[in-house]
């Protein structure tokens, strides 16, 4: 299976969704709220149709982020453990190659190789659930910090810093 960076970026963001997901309900909050104070200068801000518009635009982004979530956890729980767990490490956790490498009693060469097959593992299993690389770029591509770390993936796999043209041209 060829490289997937989207898998990598799904999984390293994974740590952060549940927090975004609740500053998007506190954002969700702030806009109703912020609603009923009606002054004449601020009316096209706080219309109803403009504040409903932000509401649904900020629910969308939280959908789209829970349903990735689910889909990784999913994913995960079908994989074999020892597979998994390379990946929780490596990506959720943030733990250094070679700290799992020891722990593991494997030599670097061979945490490479098992890593690979369990991306190659995560990233099929995912596209069985109908998200795959095109899905994960299409959902997340608005969210900024998403693509700042799909960009500093897409940067180490070309061993070069990646320009804001080049990343559009990938996504």
């Amino acid at each position: 299976m060829k490289f997937n960076i989207w898998t990598k970026t799904a999984l390293f963001a994974y740590k952060y969704l549940d927090t975004i997901a609740e500053a998007i309900d506190k954002l969700v909050e702030r806009q109703a709220l912020n609603s009923f104070y009606y002054n004449q200068a601020s009316s096209y801000n706080n219309g109803v149709e403009e504040v409903s518009n932000r509401i649904i635009e900020l629910s969308q982004r939280k959908i789209n982020l829970i349903n990735i979530k689910v889909a990784i956890d999913l994913s995960l729980e079908e994989m074999p453990p020892h597979q998994a767990q390379l990946l929780i490490e490596r990506y959720i956790d943030g733990e250094r190659g070679e700290d799992i490498a020891s722990r593991h009693n494997f030599t670097f060469r061979t945490y490479f190789r098992r890593l690979q097959k369990a991306e190659d593992v995560f990233t099929s299993i995912m596209a069985g659930k109908g998200v795959d690389e095109k899905t994960l770029s299409q959902s997340l591509k608005k969210e900024k910090w998403v693509t700042d770390i799909y960009k500093n993936f897409l940067s180490k796999k070309l061993g070069e810093e990646v320009s804001e043209e080049q990343l559009l041209i990938a996504l």
